[in-house]
């Protein structure tokens, strides 16, 4: 009887492990996907777009390594950007393209909120 007990909690084990690899290798795939569904849901009605919150931008992709006063960030992995110096267009490009270790925010954000954002450095 227990030797049945062993065989099918072996069994359930495996499979559980299994379910779990799989949902580790799809799971990230699915949920973007989902989101991306979602966020081209959008009204055919609406007609102007809000402008992107540069602080808030700069808070969710950048304070976690960069410090900056003005966003009140105090990230201890990238440079400090207080009184950095570059201009927008210099800042855009280094988000862009991504140096060392810092990743590119091409695919993270649109166009007009990469130029809201290096506004934002570049001004503080």
């Amino acid at each position: 009887m227990l030797a049945r007990v062993d065989k099918l909690l072996r069994l359930l084990s495996w499979l559980l492990a299994a379910v779990l690899v799989v949902m580790l290798l799809a799971g990230p795939k699915l949920i973007a996907k989902d989101k991306a569904s979602q966020s081209q849901s959008a009204s055919p009605y609406q007609t102007t777009t809000a402008a992107p919150d540069p602080k808030a931008l700069f808070k969710s992709n950048c304070g976690s390594c960069h410090t900056l006063a003005a966003a009140g960030t105090s990230g201890q992995v990238g440079p400090k950007l207080d009184h950095l110096g570059f201009d927008v267009a210099t800042i855009e490009k280094i988000m862009q393209s991504g140096p060392g270790v810092m990743p590119s925010f091409t695919s993270t954000l649109s166009p007009a909120e990469l130029k809201a954002v290096a506004k934002f450095v570049a001004g503080s």
